[in-house]
């Protein structure tokens, strides 16, 4: 089973920048989909962009244009680059593995990371 620890949050203002990482652990790392996901006080956990083994990515709507996903199979590594920061990016950061549309199925998370974002 692929274990994830996440790191790189902390406080930044709005129109901000923040590189979030995601190591994992587990042998069949560069063949997992993985996603970084979040979620805000209050809300549903949210899917924000997924990385396949190859590179392929996809993100949601509200971060397109200003969150790169990407990841490093050599390091078991997956990034989260997030530019043009908005006060509603605040929220835990999660990776874990992307399952398709019944990801929210996954039960098992790690602590994740805090982003905050100051207006």
């Amino acid at each position: 089973q692929v274990r994830f620890v996440e790191s790189g949050g902390g406080l930044v203002q709005a129109g901000g920048s923040m590189r979030l990482s995601c190591v994992a652990s587990g042998s069949t790392f560069s063949r997992n989909v993985i996603g970084w996901y979040r979620q805000a006080p209050g809300k549903l956990r949210e899917l924000v962009a997924f990385v396949t083994g190859d590179g392929g990515r996809n993100y949601a709507d509200s971060v397109k244009g200003r969150f790169t996903i990407s990841r490093d199979n050599a390091k078991n590594t997956v990034y989260l680059q997030m530019n043009r920061l908005k006060p509603e990016d605040t929220a835990v950061y999660h990776c874990n593995s992307y399952t398709g549309p019944n990801w929210r199925l996954l039960v098992d998370w790690g602590q994740g990371t805090q982003v905050t974002v100051s207006s």
